[in-house]
């Protein structure tokens, strides 16, 4: 039985989808991460898949600034980051050290 998670924190309709896109934009980043990559096929889709995604993470922002949304909580996204494993997920796009030799 898997563990069950902790419950996502109270999110305006915007910064879910601030939360939601920011995701999917690291996961694209991701799958086109050069260091980790190994077709050039993959990493062409899910590059033609960011600008999409992009504009949808800069939609969610100007919803919030129009709304008056112009604090970020950071403690309160980082939890709702955390809850939706967006630690792992954005280690995909982060440059592996270098190998012993």
């Amino acid at each position: 039985m898997l563990p069950e998670l902790p419950p996502l924190p109270a999110l305006t309709r915007a910064e879910g989808e601030f939360v939601d896109a920011y995701l999917e934009v690291v996961d694209l980043l991701g799958r086109i991460n050069p260091s980790k990559v190994s077709h050039t096929y993959g990493a062409l889709r899910a590059a033609q898949a960011l600008v999409g995604r992009a504009a949808a993470l800069r939609d969610a922002l100007t919803v919030m600034h129009m709304r008056g949304e112009t604090d970020v909580h950071t403690g309160t996204l980082a939890r709702a980051l955390r809850t939706l494993d967006g630690e792992r997920r954005s280690g995909r796009v982060t440059v592996p050290g270098e190998q012993a030799s």
